[in-house]
């Protein structure tokens, strides 16, 4: 028995982490627009009502395929650190971190601009449609969810003393949100709006429209107003006040691009993420490991089954670690090679590991950021930053995700992030704040993910498309920080190779290992804790622990928020699965 159905069509299928941004993808769907509308809708909705785990000052990644036979397609809108964002600058502050939060933490903001550029290129629907939903919640209110509210009690203090742009935005006349008030954004509506005229100003054509609201976000009054803004210093998680680096010419310079996806086989799939500048291909390390094991050992609901699942993503997390970066030589291909994936898999034992241990692809000799060498200094300063999943199981907020297929095939799975409404002071013309994922550089010098300017940041955010023979079958994701690969992994061994349909693959019992260290300020790890649903059983639970994992049990309904639409190719059958925990996603569709 499931908590809801797996829902089943041949219209279109739309998975969200909040229901109003699946309705309002849906409603593109109805009104005659392609799964790409439909994203573009439900984005800059989500960017409205879940402003606790993103925002307009955001990132996306998004992995994509098209109804005319496109191969799997990376959207890149994760923006690069800016120009003046080089180690020396931040190591004359005094600071052994990029801080967690506040202006120094910004990278060029790229999830609208991503949005803007794939609407204009593969979407139907004219600008004013598509940005109508978000306009209209920011303007008239949404019901503000009791997380959100309780996100802005947690930093009241900060926003009080700190950040008053932030507390006239939250806490007007000094009174708290509370959860599902109507809360409205009129700063916010006012830019949307004033992207639409602009981009109506410009021309007749849809595609003249979107240009030109591109262009007025980027080199215009949104640009504009981020730069003077950044100029002015606020109390950062460093303790300090900061003015960031970020430019109106960092934004003027950066587009969204497209590149193809990173592929790995597993069993009769591809499975496509991003690049190594995300952490995507920590899936593909993992179920490259795993396929060489028969189906009989990947059960995630056994001891076995969750002991080598655990300890293949250690494996992959440590190369990760070492390897991934926008600035390193290690290829996914290196990564992939059969002779190195065996490799990896000897190093699973029956007993848990709790050492990081990354590999040695082509011979190189691995090299780790001073901070998570054993025995480092804690970081001198204080403060979660962002916010992800704790090592305790705690859930502290993370992200979006957004899955949409529609009934020719176009099928797209992204993972919006950033900008959420504790990452930095709100800038008050624009009724949004900054993101904070330059946290994610290390100021180490010649790592691949060492900060520097123009570079990408090694970012968290793993969307998931699956393919078959090439063709699209699968779209998945879902929040998490650094444990997104870890909670879709189990999913896709119930689904791909179990059998077990979207709906039930969701339900089941997850879990995580917290022996990697936190992509997120102050950047801790926990070696050998294994977070577990308590679901999952005390006999499983307890054999784990005999084999050396250190278990923390969460309730039943704890971890993830997997969405997931799939399509048939030979039936044109759609279905859509969407997470019961949080109690707000959605999946809709016909």
């Amino acid at each position: 028995m499931t908590t809801r159905p797996t829902l089943r069509g041949t219209f279109g299928m739309v998975s969200s982490t909040h229901w109003l941004a699946s309705q309002a993808a849906m409603a593109q769907l109805e009104a005659g627009g392609n799964a790409f509308d439909a994203a573009v809708a439900g984005a800059f909705v989500l960017h409205v009502v879940e402003p606790h785990l993103n925002g307009p000052g955001g990132d996306v990644p998004a992995i994509f395929a098209t109804a005319d036979g496109q191969a799997a397609t990376v959207l890149c809108g994760q923006g690069p650190a800016p120009a003046g964002a080089s180690i020396e600058h931040y190591r004359r502050l005094g600071l052994d971190l990029v801080p967690g939060s506040g202006p120094l933490a910004a990278c060029v903001p790229g999830a609208v601009e991503a949005w803007l550029r794939l609407g204009r290129d593969h979407g139907l629907r004219p600008l004013r449609d598509v940005l109508s939903y978000a306009a209209g919640y920011a303007r008239q209110g949404h019901p503000l969810l009791p997380a959100a509210a309780a996100t802005v009690a947690r930093m009241d203090r900060m926003f009080t003393e700190h950040w008053p742009t932030s507390a006239a935005r939250w806490i007007p006349d000094g009174r708290l949100p509370r959860a599902w008030e109507l809360v409205r954004d009129p700063a916010y509506a006012d830019v949307l709006d004033r992207l639409v005229t602009i981009g109506e100003a410009a021309g007749r054509d849809r595609e003249v429209q979107y240009d030109a609201a591109r262009r007025a976000w980027r080199e215009g009054f949104v640009a504009e107003a981020i730069d003077a803004f950044q100029r002015r210093p606020f109390v950062d998680s460093s303790g300090e006040a900061h003015a960031g680096v970020l430019t109106g010419s960092d934004l003027a310079e950066w587009t969204a691009t497209y590149e193809p996806a990173a592929v790995g086989r597993f069993r009769d799939y591809e499975i496509a993420k991003t690049d190594l500048w995300g952490q995507g291909p920590v899936l593909l390390q993992s179920l490259a490991m795993l396929d060489r094991l028969p189906d009989e050992a990947l059960n995630p609901s056994t001891a076995d089954g969750v002991h080598v699942t655990t300890e293949v993503l250690k494996l992959a997390f440590a190369d990760r670690e070492a390897w991934y970066g926008d600035s390193g030589d290690v290829t996914v291909s290196e990564l992939l090679d059969p002779v190195y994936v065996e490799q990896r898999l000897a190093l699973v034992g029956e007993q848990a590991s709790a050492d990081l241990r990354p590999g040695s692809p082509g011979g190189r000799t691995p090299r780790l950021a001073q901070h998570v060498l054993p025995h480092s200094p804690a970081p001198t300063a204080s403060g979660l930053g962002e916010p992800t999943v704790s090592w305790s199981g705690e859930s502290m907020g993370d992200t979006c995700h957004l899955d949409v297929v529609d009934r020719w095939g176009n099928i797209i799975s992204a993972t919006p992030s950033g900008g959420w409404l504790q990452s930095s002071p709100t800038v008050p013309e624009l009724g949004f704040c900054l993101g904070s994922r330059m946290q994610m550089f290390w100021l180490d010098e010649g790592l691949p993910s060492s900060l520097t300017p123009g570079r990408r940041p090694r970012t968290t955010l793993s969307p998931t498309l699956v393919l078959r023979d090439g063709v699209p079958v699968l779209a998945c994701g879902t929040p998490g920080g650094d444990q997104q690969d870890a909670w879709q992994l189990p999913f896709l061994l119930r689904h791909l190779v179990a059998g077990l349909d979207l709906q039930e693959a969701i339900d089941a019992p997850t879990f995580h290992t917290m022996s990697v260290p936190s992509s997120f300020y102050p950047r801790e790890m926990s070696p050998g804790e294994l977070v577990v649903e308590d679901r999952l059983g005390d006999d499983v639970i307890e054999a784990l622990a005999s084999r050396g994992h250190v278990m923390t049990r969460t309730g039943p309904w704890e971890l993830g928020r997997l969405c997931a639409v799939e399509r048939d190719p030979e039936t044109c059958l759609l279905s859509a699965g969407a997470n019961p925990r949080g109690a707000q996603g959605y999946a809709v569709g016909r």
